[in-house]
Formats: structure tokens, sequence, C-alpha cells
């Protein structure tokens, strides 16, 4: 595997003083959290993915949910006092994000959004989510997460 870069994700971490590990893999088309797991050897409910949605009037939002769990939009919308809540299109997460979706981190974020998280991920004692590039993860302790984003914790997940 190549060198691990050098994000906006991982000079955020550096900057603020959050430890973490990066983690390259084999990056597969379509292949989500699963793959990521697998390559990683972890849990895939460990492996944390960032998804760019967007509410009814177009504003944006991130939602990080455990890989082996969907959200539920509706109750998403409902926490967070929108009407709906629905998944960005691609090209309209990545101009959101500042980066291409399947390497999407809410970290280093091009334009400021607010961060909804389901609780329970900071249950966990160390978790994987996108260092900002396709096929790299950097693992770190949720309460270092929380210290560097405000997050919102949600309750959103659907087995």
């Amino acid at each position: 595997m190549s060198k691990t870069p050098s994000t906006n994700a991982t000079r955020l971490l550096k900057q603020v003083g959050i430890p973490f590990t990066e983690h390259l893999y084999r990056y597969e088309e379509h292949g989500g959290t699963k793959v990521s797991a697998r390559e990683l050897g972890v849990g895939e409910h460990a492996v944390i993915k960032t998804l760019v949605m967007e509410d009814e009037l177009g504003a944006p939002l991130i939602i990080l949910m455990h890989g082996d769990r969907e959200v539920s939009t509706k109750e998403l919308a409902r926490q967070t006092g929108a009407k709906s809540v629905q998944p960005c299109k691609p090209e309209v997460a990545n101009r959101h994000s500042g980066y291409l979706v399947g390497g999407t981190s809410p970290l280093g974020l091009k334009k400021a959004m607010p961060v909804h998280a389901e609780a329970t991920i900071f249950e966990l004692d160390r978790i994987y989510l996108n260092g900002g590039s396709r096929g790299f993860l950097v693992g770190l302790d949720p309460k270092d997460l929380e210290r560097v984003l405000k997050v919102n914790w949600v309750r959103v997940a659907i087995p």
C-alpha cells in the first residue's frame, strides 16, 4: 500500500492534538463499510459512515452512523426539527463536504454543517471513520471525536 494521505481531516486531528491511527485499505466502489471492516479486521459496528443529507429546504447536515445500521430519515427529521431529511445526490454531497463520496470525513469539512451522530457510537472504545480519502480510515476514541466536533446525539439507527 502507498503512503497514508495528508487530508483536511488528518491535519485537523494533528492540529488539535487528537491521537489517531491511520489505516489504508483497498477501496472497492460501492463496497461500503462491509469492505473496510473486512480489510481492517474490525467489526462493522465500529466502522462509522459519514452521510451527507439535506432537509426539505436543501440545508445540508452530516449524520454519523454505525456501518451495520441504516438511518431512519423520518426519525432524524423529527429529532432535528426538520420536516424531512433525505440523502444528498453524490455531486451535491461532494460540493458541501469538499470530499468525494466514499471518502467523506466529518472532520475538516469544506462547509460548516451540523453534525449528528448515533448516540451509541460513543459507547464504543474505538471507532474507525473516513480519513478524507477513499480507502483510508482513521481510528480514534469516540470521546476525542466529540472533543473536536460539536456533535448532536440522536437515536435514529435501524438495525
